[in-house]
């Protein structure tokens, strides 16, 4: 009873410094985006990718996004001391499982300013601390959103080294930071192939990694065409700089010569780049002929890369090799043929007849999330909450000794 009480109590302090930061985010979105409008000008001075510079950047929709996802992690469970009973044993001793921080997090990013506040949030709610590296390209944005957070903690009397942001963004300094295993718990990298690579072969303390997202649409032989058209639209279209936008798109040769039609129809005014085995290349005239090797690319931009395959079983076969077990998407209107993708696909997310662009942790009802696990440890798929804490025995007896 004791304990349920403090966790009441807890959750509800939690909860209202959170929200708290919320109103600290929204009443500052002027300053923030004043701020982040410096960061913006340098990186398009730097040329960086459109792809890094939409990432970047911050509108006030985005910032208000990001004071409604600390809101609704605010209403979110809260996973500490959570108990579950396992079983009594033939010798009395009760053996339950307790759930608690993983406690020390270090968050490494590049161009994501919003993970400032969003790894922020989630680290408080979960009760770890977190030390936020974030890449130059978004510094002045980061250190501006954290101040924020960090002026909420001293409201509260709490201690601002909670949130700590590496003011520095110096290479050197960040393989220091990933050499401090007395210190730090676990190291969470965001951002391209080339900086998760990086971080997982110089860190000495544990990674979650996320190497990259080549997601794939795949359109059955039962498939509602109009309805994959327009999951094909919104996940290649609709922000194209993010891990969840589609990079593969893979047809069933018996809906090909009505279906790519449709694609062409659908991409070629938005400007969509075609790279295409040698079947589905000519029906795109002014498409990139694919060998087969050629797959697997995460394009982040307006481009994508079609294959046509013969069957069910070769649709599996083109995701196992050159998918990256972030999110894989089917649309067909045979019930049991969806089920058997969802089963027989090795990835985080897995999906049918929907957008890959629901492959978020607020849009799976996470509040924000701290990243996307593509590594099967203790998480896998978007990492909310629960993926922060991990679960300790608890073990109850009345003085049994081992024979």
């Amino acid at each position: 009873m004791q304990l349920r009480h403090w966790r009441l109590s807890m959750k509800v302090f939690k909860n209202k410094v959170l929200r708290a930061m919320a109103t600290k985010i929204r009443e500052n979105a002027s300053s923030i985006i004043k701020v982040n409008a410096d960061d913006v000008m340098q990186a398009k001075a730097d040329a960086l990718s459109s792809a890094m510079i939409d990432r970047l950047t911050l509108t006030p929709q985005r910032i208000e996004d990001m004071a409604a996802g600390i809101e609704t992690i605010a209403h979110l469970d809260d996973p500490v001391g959570r108990s579950r009973f396992v079983e009594t044993r033939p010798n009395g001793i009760e053996v339950s499982k307790m759930r608690v921080p993983l406690g020390v997090v270090c968050m490494i990013y590049e161009a994501r300013p919003n993970v400032t506040a969003d790894a922020g949030a989630l680290c408080f709610k979960s009760g770890n601390a977190v030390i936020l590296r974030g890449g130059k390209e978004a510094l002045k944005t980061s250190c501006a959103i954290a101040e924020l957070l960090k002026a909420v903690l001293l409201e509260y009397s709490l201690p601002p080294q909670l949130i700590t942001v590496v003011p520095v963004p110096d290479r050197e300094l960040m393989r220091e930071l990933m050499e401090q295993e007395d210190y730090i718990d676990v190291i969470i990298p965001r951002g391209g192939e080339g900086l998760i690579r990086y971080v997982t072969e110089n860190s000495k303390v544990p990674v979650i990694q996320h190497y990259k997202g080549v997601c794939h649409l795949y359109i059955d032989s039962e498939a509602n065409l109009q309805t994959a058209i327009e999951l094909l639209v919104n996940g290649k279209t609709q922000r194209t700089g993010v891990c969840n936008a589609l990079e593969g798109l893979i047809v069933h040769k018996d809906v090909m010569k009505d279906f790519l039609p449709m694609v062409r129809g659908a991409l070629e005014p938005r400007q969509v780049k075609i790279n295409a085995c040698k079947r589905a290349a000519p029906f795109f005239p002014d498409s990139i002929v694919l060998e087969e090797d050629d797959f697997g690319q995460e394009y982040l931009d307006l481009e994508i890369a079609i294959r046509v395959v013969d069957d069910f079983d070769h649709a599996l076969s083109h995701i196992d090799r050159f998918g990256s077990n972030h999110t894989e998407v089917i649309c067909t209107t045979n019930q049991e043929r969806a089920e058997l993708f969802q089963r027989a696909v090795d990835a985080s997310v897995v999906m049918a007849n929907t957008s890959s662009r629901f492959s978020d942790g607020s849009e799976l009802g996470l509040g924000a999330e701290i990243g996307i696990a593509t590594t099967k440890l203790h998480a896998y798929g978007p990492m909310g909450i629960e993926s922060l804490t991990t679960e300790k025995f608890i073990v109850t007896g009345n003085g049994q000794v081992r024979a």
